[in-house]
């Protein structure tokens, strides 16, 4: 989680579990994985399958990749009943969050190369959940700032209910967005002579919501169908004031930067799995669709009330996808598994923009931009055949070969059509070394999902560029390792130790167009690599019951040849070293519980040709929460962000004409977020 994502979202606190879990054994005996039932985490009283799943010792929720190509195979680490959670919009998260504890028959942690789900790797937890009756779970959040007005309608609530073989689920959620920041910037001239002192408050308000259903029908006959289906508006205002005072005795300025975007966006999807011949057979489709009209402007005036500076940009993206896969899965024997996958997609994006300036006599005008209003189409097919063996009681493999061909045309002050074919597939192993010791690797070959926004232009009013739309980008690739340590400490906890390494074809980045214009463009190659490890620990047997970290540290080193320069950096805005920490007390025989946790992440600069900019946390953002777990029922938290005051800290450097030519400024800014105070409730029915 980055300083946006919380000042925005807010923080979210993952905390472990104390747990006596039971030793998942398959049919011949030899042990697989853990069981956890609602009795391991019943000193939480956990109201979701969210809250047992978040406090597995050594479990990290790792999420579907929603930017992946198409549906593709397995991504995420959280099975419900056998099966993926399905979809693009859904997160895993949000899924967990609308199953009631109290549905939860047991969790199974097990390695993900077990598993007859192509994809799977490291640890997977199989959450077994039934539904009888009408049950739901909610929650009810509000968040108090200074400077800002607060909300008291955050929030989620979900139904669900089963009538015969019909299962139902009816969804609401509502996540406000309350952010901002004050505090100087200062300008200096390339001698670091100051040359300019800024007043800056910027804000950020809007709201999220969204309501969800889904039915899911279980016939006696084995066969499974879903059907989901979400809709969600997004509106946010962005403002942001500053006073400028040169320091040459100019006269002082006032700016004013306004962006707004009001987003609506839909997704309907569903999927039918029967048994045919010796195996089953799984059809899934999937469609959505987003709407984004975005507007920015900037306007100075000086202390004179003289008009200096206007600039307006409107743009309205159309963007959608549209999914058809089919797999059929058999199991020849015990411990093997075989499945054949086809997948067809259809994905586009429209957009509109136009941008106004003032000219020399004071007059706003239209300027022309070359491919901001275009047209952008992806037809894709890929074939995967994944193969999954348990070659002894300790070592399991799992292999998938594959291949994928696409077809790329844009239209819009760029007509062109190409096509591309690209091998993929990956290779994963799970070895028991004993039953608290496990290790995994995996070898991948991937594709990348490309970004339709790097083939149209845009510009950004704020900070006076822009990017030149490109329509000769193509996906990168990458070959992708890693190796995985899971130990069981027993009642002392669990950790998980990751080494990985990818090296990228393709990758995109700043490229030059002509003298003066930039945007995003493909690269030769770039690597990756690094060490992330999470984990708990539990004091309890040293004689401190109740007491218990849990962490997440990851730290990442990449090398890119920079196009410009020639030089090797790192990729931009790419981890350098990040990690949280959350150490929570339950009180023994009571029902209060308290915390203290922080988090920081730094990234690598981001550069373009003419500019450089980095950001920083200072020293670390840090929470307090005092939480209650039977308040008629319900669990109460009240939380505490910011303790220690901590600063944005952001530079800036602008170069003439580009990078490998003079410092022209530098901007220096250090803004003050303040403490935020945030009060929940939650439980079930």
């Amino acid at each position: 989680m980055n300083f946006k994502t919380a000042i925005l979202a807010g923080t979210v606190l993952i905390v472990p579990v104390t747990a006596t879990a039971m030793e998942l054994s398959d049919a011949s005996g030899e042990p697989v994985g853990t069981v956890f039932t609602m009795e391991d985490f019943s000193q939480f009283s956990p109201s979701t399958a969210l809250d047992m799943v978040s406090r597995i010792p050594g479990f990290a929720i790792r999420e579907e990749n929603s930017e992946e190509r198409g549906l593709g195979q397995a991504e995420g680490n959280v099975l419900i009943n056998g099966r993926r959670v399905a979809g693009k919009s859904l997160t895993l998260r949000d899924a967990l969050n609308r199953i009631p504890a109290t549905n939860v028959e047991k969790i199974e942690l097990v390695d993900g190369a077990t598993l007859d789900i192509p994809g799977l790797s490291g640890q997977v937890a199989n959450v077994i959940a039934t539904v009888n009756g009408v049950s739901g779970t909610w929650e009810w959040r509000s968040r108090f700032r200074e400077n800002l007005p607060p909300y008291l309608h955050g929030g989620n609530v979900s139904v669900t209910g089963r009538q015969n073989t019909l299962a139902w689920t009816l969804g609401l959620k509502s996540n406000p967005i309350r952010g901002g920041a004050t505090g100087p910037e200062y300008v200096y001239d390339a001698n670091r002579n100051l040359i300019e002192t800024r007043d800056e408050d910027v804000n950020n308000i809007g709201d999220e919501a969204g309501i969800s259903g889904a039915l899911e029908w279980t016939p006696l006959n084995g066969s499974v169908a879903n059907l989901n289906a979400e809709y969600n508006i997004f509106q946010i205002d962005t403002r942001e004031i500053s006073e400028r005072f040169p320091e040459d005795g100019s006269p002082a300025r006032f700016r004013r930067f306004n962006n707004a975007e009001d987003e609506w966006n839909s997704e309907i999807g569903g999927d039918f799995e029967f048994a045919l011949g010796p195996g089953r057979l799984k059809t899934i489709a999937l469609w959505r669709f987003e709407h984004s009209p975005v507007i920015s402007g900037v306007r100075t005036i000086d202390e004179n009330g003289n008009l200096t500076e206007r600039s307006i940009f409107e743009q309205t993206v159309d963007e959608g996808e549209s999914i058809l896969r089919s797999e059929y899965g058999w199991q020849p024997a015990p411990g093997r598994d075989w499945q054949i996958a086809l997948e067809g997609a259809f994905n586009f994006l429209e957009a509109e923009a136009a941008l106004q300036s003032l000219d020399g006599s004071g007059v706003l005008v239209p300027v022309p931009l070359d491919k901001a209003n275009s047209r952008v189409e992806e037809k894709r097919a890929e074939i995967n055949v994944t193969h999954g063996r348990r070659l002894s009681g300790k070592l399991s493999v799992q292999a998938s070969l594959g291949a994928e061909y696409s077809e790329l045309s844009q239209s819009g002050g760029a007509s062109q059509t190409r096509e591309f074919t690209r091998p993929k597939g990956f290779l994963s192993a799970a070895y028991e070394v004993n039953d608290k010791l496990t290790v995994n690797a995996k070898l991948a070959r991937e594709v990348g999902q490309l970004n339709f926004f790097d083939f149209i232009s845009s510009v950004n009013v704020n900070s006076g560029n822009g990017n030149q739309g490109n329509p000769d980008i193509v996906p990168q690739q990458s070959w992708e390792s890693e190796v995985e340590l899971e130990k069981d400490f027993g009642p002392a906890g669990a950790h998980t130790i990751k080494f990985y390494y990818e090296n990228i074809e393709d990758i995109v980045d700043r490229v030059p167009f002509g003298p003066d214009a930039e945007g995003p463009g493909n690269l030769d190659e770039a690597k990756r690599y690094g060490i992330a490890t999470n984990g708990t620990f539990k004091f309890a047997p040293l004689g401190l019951e109740g007491l218990q970290l849990e962490y997440e540290l990851e730290a990442r080193k990449s090398e890119i040849e920079d196009p410009l320069t020639g030089e090797t950096r790192r990729i931009n805005d790419d981890l350098i070293l990040g990690g949280f920490f959350d150490l929570r007390y339950d009180v023994p025989n009571t029902d209060w519980a308290v915390g203290f946790g922080g988090e920081r992440f730094d990234n690598a600069p981001f550069v373009r040709l003419d500019e450089r900019h980095y950001f920083e946390l200072r020293p670390v953002y840090t929470f307090l929460y005092l939480e209650h777990k039977d308040i008629f029922g319900m669990t109460g938290q009240i939380e505490y962000f910011n303790v220690f005051d901590a600063d944005e800290q952001f530079t800036r450097q602008v170069y003439t004409p580009r990078r490998d030519g003079a410092l022209l400024f530098r901007e220096d800014r250090s803004w003050r977020a303040g403490p935020i105070l945030s009060i929940s409730l939650k439980g079930s029915f």
